[in-house]
């Protein structure tokens, strides 16, 4: 894993060495391990900071070469079928590194070819030093992060926000539009970002620029076109197919020349994960889970790592701690946190830098299988109580995480992102069954979320992330071959008709059974008690701790641009009135102390 940086020009740019080194600098904690950069025309540059897990040897660092010299690569990520790739090409291979295996395949096949065959997480530049083409590049899922600005005279890319404003040549615009999308969502959903004049390269897409720097994108991966709704199907044949599917998707990921271990929570996907590994590795895996004394899951993390022999490691946290590493991590992330659980995951991530440099993760499970009870069954809700508004709107409000009312009453900002994507999510949810939208919708942008969280958490430490549960190969079978009913499966024909007269926050896992598939292949692997316990996500005690969110609101928040005049008061009131109180506050306050740390200075140079 590293982190890239580049500037594309029309014209010479004072100082070019100077803005990429200063932007490299400002990203090494995404690749300790060497810094270097490429330099051409006067006008282009391309930086990598290197984090060593495939072929340690310096000869394999970056900005590489192809063998033509026509092509130069800064890539970040991993491609884990690459020895598979490198077997269809004839390239004079000199390292044993993913990142050579790239420039060959696209010096001899092209990038679509590559793309094609492409399993990994990634993002990347590419450019071509005979016609003078740019490619930027990001990973279907959007697993790794790539940013840019465009003003029609620079060209300017990083993996985080803080190297293209490190450059010098680009203002910190505070995006207000950016304020309830974040509030709705808890991110802001691509393109966009928090900064005005910078956005984000599309997951599944590359951007080619000309040496004008016009630009052209194109779309090289989506979400697969069926979702399977069969009612006949083989279960015990589609139980062995999954099965397969996921240790192939793990053992893929267990690829590295350094150590590599697993968060293991005590969840079902977690645990599933740490099984498998610890299965398919000889060494002791090391294990990993965080809590607090107020809330933890400690006993159950346990329970795999007696049963799977891990050298398991238990990390207490306390709330000063969690205080005091608040605003240190918005200064890693370029946004407002998203999720309180950011901040023990990160803490979580420091601790086993020790040990390990890759840790397997377990985001996208829910996702993939309908572990969202609550929610996935907004369908079979909407059918029952039969509102009179459209089943998008019904399935928003579910969504949303401080209520449009809220928002409405309380910030001044535009609403241009809820009516763009309103507009864009309701045209989509015309198409297909409700049942398959709710999917589509957490995998199109919900997840994208949960990955900017573990992307941020790791990095920060210099520690590779991976996602076995976002391998898009698993993406395409769970889609095509694993028929709604075994996602999300009632525990018989009486209990859904009871269902019928509750909502899904009454009835979910109780009267069903989400990720039912998942869950039973987990019994070949996990015990009874860790597959049917309910889901509890990763607590974080803020409820608990409202008085000093009340008491940073009150210091923060009072004569804040972006909040209606004197509304503070009824902020911390409405908070306290919501199932998710301390989270509400939480997140207002984050917005204020990104601004804060951001948009006081003038970046440029």
């Amino acid at each position: 894993m590293c982190g890239i940086a580049g500037i594309y020009a029309k014209e010479t740019v004072p100082d070019l060495r100077g803005r990429i080194s200063k932007m490299n600098d400002s990203i090494a904690h995404r690749g300790p391990d060497s810094g270097a950069y490429y330099i051409a025309q006067g006008r282009i540059a391309l930086g990598h900071r290197r984090l060593s897990i495939i072929d340690l040897r310096e000869v394999a660092n970056q900005p590489m070469t192809s063998s033509n010299g026509n092509w130069n690569i800064v890539f970040n990520g991993e491609i884990y079928n690459f020895k598979e790739i490198k077997e269809e090409l004839s390239y004079p291979f000199g390292t044993d590194s993913d990142t050579e295996v790239i420039i060959a395949a696209v010096q001899e096949k092209g990038i679509d070819w590559f793309l094609e065959r492409a399993n990994g997480m990634f993002t990347m530049a590419l450019f071509n030093a005979a016609t003078e083409d740019l490619y930027l590049v990001r990973d279907r899922l959007g697993i790794k992060p790539l940013y840019y600005f465009d003003n029609g005279k620079h060209l300017i890319f990083a993996s985080e926000v803080k190297a293209i404003l490190s450059s010098g040549l680009v203002e910190a615009i505070f995006n207000e539009r950016a304020v309830d999308e974040y509030l709705a969502n808890r991110y802001v959903r691509a393109p966009y970002t928090f900064f005005e004049n910078i956005r984000q390269v599309e997951p599944g897409t590359y951007q080619q620029y000309r040496k004008s720097l016009s630009g052209v994108t194109k779309t090289y991966w989506d979400l697969p076109k069926v979702f399977n709704m069969a009612e006949e199907f083989d279960e015990e044949a589609l139980k062995n197919g999954l099965e397969s599917e996921l240790k192939k998707a793990i053992e893929y990921r267990l690829m590295a020349d350094v150590p590599l271990g697993t968060y293991l929570s005590g969840g079902v996907d977690s645990s599933y994960i740490t099984a498998v590994t610890a299965l398919a590795k000889k060494d002791k895996v090391n294990s990993y889970t965080i809590g607090f004394e107020e809330l933890n899951e400690f006993e159950y993390a346990q329970v795999i790592a007696d049963k799977y022999g891990t050298s398991h490691h238990e990390i207490l946290m306390e709330k000063q701690d969690y205080l005091a590493n608040w605003e240190r991590l918005i200064g890693f992330k370029d946004a407002p946190l998203g999720v309180p659980n950011e901040i023990p995951l990160a803490i979580m991530s420091s601790k086993l830098r020790e040990k390990i440099t890759v840790v397997l993760s377990g985001e996208g499970a829910d996702e993939l299988m309908g572990g969202y009870g609550r929610i996935f069954r907004a369908p079979f809700d909407y059918e029952n109580q039969k509102p009179s508004e459209s089943f998008y709107d019904y399935f928003i409000k579910k969504y949303d995480y401080v209520p449009r009312s809220m928002r409405d009453q309380l910030i001044n900002t535009p609403i241009d992102y809820r009516d763009e994507f309103d507009r864009r999510v309701r045209c989509d949810f015309e198409k297909n069954p409700n049942e398959e939208n709710v999917f589509r919708f957490f995998h199109r942008y919900h997840v994208k979320g949960l990955l900017q969280r573990v992307d941020m958490t790791t990095m920060q430490t210099s520690v590779e992330a991976r996602v076995p549960f976002l391998d898009h190969k698993l993406i395409e079978y769970v889609y095509g071959e694993i028929p709604y009913l075994l996602k999300l499966k009632w525990i018989d024909e009486t209990a859904r008709n009871n269902a019928r007269h509750q909502t899904g926050d009454e009835y979910s896992e109780v009267l069903d059974i989400p990720k039912y598939l998942l869950r039973e292949v987990s019994y070949r692997y996990l015990p009874e008690e860790i597959i049917t316990r309910r889901k509890v996500g990763f607590p974080v005690p803020l409820t608990e701790w409202f008085e000093n969110l009340e008491d940073l609101a009150n210091d923060l928040l009072v004569n804040c641009s972006w909040l209606k005049e004197g509304v503070v008061a009824d902020l911390i009131a409405k908070s306290k009135m919501e199932v998710r109180a301390g989270q509400i506050l939480w997140m207002f306050i984050n917005i204020e102390l990104f601004k804060k740390q951001y948009f006081q200075t003038d970046w440029r140079w």
